[in-house]
């Protein structure tokens, strides 16, 4: 039996972003990047993820034999978790190992990242968003400038509710944005007599 390679994890892609040498990008920002960039309608061959997610952090070439190859998984596990009907997204994050303060600071990184690769790419289909997308958008755009200064223990259960709050946005983001044109729908459902 053949196992399947699986997607890095946070501190897998964060190695990986400092050999390449882009010490001051976070792997949570890239994920939330690549993430944004599907659920606003786009799709990556592999060559052009790869020339994406170099423009991202700043770089001319993806030099380490491998990265290309785990955001390639990384970007096909998200794309896959999207387009499943079981609400499966996984937002790339730190462990509950780091801190309360280093987790929430990542996801206002992630969210920030998803923000900016959903711009990116929505281009005309923004006009058309409902108002439950939009005001999601206006949530997330404030849950990027999350201040993660203060710690308490109390705030863990708010952190875990803010996550699944923007898991929840991206996938209907996601939803709104890759659905097939409403005339195809029409021509394909049964005839009622």
């Amino acid at each position: 039996m053949v196992t399947q390679a699986s997607a890095p994890d946070f501190e897998q892609l964060a190695n990986l972003l400092l050999e390449e040498g882009a010490v001051t990008f976070s792997p949570s920002e890239l994920h939330g990047l690549i993430v944004g960039q599907i659920a606003a309608g786009r799709r990556f061959e592999t060559p052009e993820l790869a020339t994406f997610c170099a423009e991202q952090i700043d770089l001319s070439i993806l030099s380490q034999p491998s990265t290309v190859p785990n955001l390639t998984l990384l970007y096909k596990e998200s794309l896959e978790q999207l387009e499943s009907s079981n609400f499966e997204l996984e937002l790339l994050l730190p462990d509950d190992e780091h801190s309360l303060g280093q987790r929430a600071e990542q996801l206002g990184l992630w969210v920030t990242g998803f923000i900016a690769g959903f711009g990116l790419a929505v281009t005309e289909k923004a006009s058309t968003l409902s108002s439950e997308a939009q005001e999601s958008i206006g949530d997330l755009v404030q849950i990027a400038q999350i201040d993660a200064s203060e710690e308490a223990e109390e705030d863990e259960g708010l952190l875990m509710e803010v996550e699944e709050y923007v898991r929840m946005a991206a996938m209907l983001l996601f939803t709104e944005c890759n659905q097939a044109p409403a005339e195809n729908k029409s021509d394909d459902a049964p005839t009622l007599h």
